[in-house]
């Protein structure tokens, strides 16, 4: 199976662009399965019923969110009606929506799992006990980790049954938090992906117990601006200290994403491919 994880998309150049180009995408990487985070898809933050619609109908198969899940009201409705969109996981309990969904496509079970981390981002509880809880509900739990696992090769992994494969999206600001989550978590899920930071990092690999890694995915938006503000108003922010009214750069847009290539008898990674696309 090759799965698609796209960046954080932003705003409208971002969302213009994957609305024409995901599809297309899709068959030239010859994709089974497609996650977007979209939570900076409006260009106010967030993301609407009538975004959601159109990136499904483009081509994503799940939605994923983070610390911008709420900045549109309209969000509430389609997290309670569609498992196709779903937020992090440490929510409090109250929260509308899911923090994970399982997909059936048939001949493979997908289970994307939405969580946040707490370092220099809103006070959430624990991403890694709220992740814990979710996999010991699906019945993946630390007594049944993945064999140790390597790049490109075949894997003696036991028949996985209905086990589904596990994907993480963890929307997070620090590398040592996402590194530190995806190594608590190595042999338990398949892979673990990183946004928010907008900026994609050349890490991408397999850790020692077989899960396929990468820090940040970058964005979906416009490369000549400073996370996808204009670079002008994020410049005079840092010289004069005052907070400055944002608004989203228009431009050359780059996608960034990754494409992970997974057995799915066995759950072995067999690829890793990080995407950079210009327009």
């Amino acid at each position: 199976m090759r799965i698609l994880t796209v960046g954080d998309v932003v705003a409208l150049p971002g969302r213009e662009y994957i609305f024409q180009n995901l599809n297309k995408i899709r068959a030239e990487y010859s994709i089974d399965f497609c996650i977007v985070n979209g939570e900076n898809v409006c260009s106010n933050n967030g993301i609407n019923k009538e975004y959601f619609d159109m990136l499904i109908d483009r081509g994503a198969d799940v939605v994923t969110l983070g610390n911008h899940s709420f900045a549109n009201n309209q969000v509430v409705s389609v997290l309670e009606e569609d498992s196709r969109l779903i937020r992090p996981a440490n929510y409090p309990p109250e929260t509308a929506g899911m923090g994970y969904t399982i997909q059936d496509l048939g001949y493979a079970k997908v289970a994307v799992i939405n969580a946040m981390g707490r370092v220099n981002m809103d006070p959430l509880d624990c991403p890694f006990r709220a992740v814990d809880r979710i996999l010991n509900e699906i019945g993946q739990t630390k007594s049944a980790p993945f064999p140790a696992l390597k790049l490109g090769k075949h894997s003696n992994m036991a028949a996985r049954g209905s086990k589904p494969i596990i994907i993480v999206d963890f929307h997070a600001e620090t590398t040592s938090e996402k590194i530190a989550f995806a190594n608590y978590f190595d042999g338990r899920v398949n892979i673990v992906f990183g946004t928010h930071t907008h900026v994609q990092t050349a890490d991408e690999r397999v850790l020692p117990g077989g899960t396929a890694y990468i820090t940040d995915l970058g964005m979906t938006g416009v490369h000549d601006s400073v996370l996808g503000v204009k670079k002008e108003i994020i410049i005079k922010n840092y010289i004069t200290r005052r907070r400055q009214r944002y608004e989203k750069a228009l431009g050359e847009v780059w996608f960034n994403g990754c494409v992970f290539d997974v057995d799915v008898k066995t759950g072995a990674i067999n690829g890793i491919e990080r995407l950079f696309l210009k327009a």
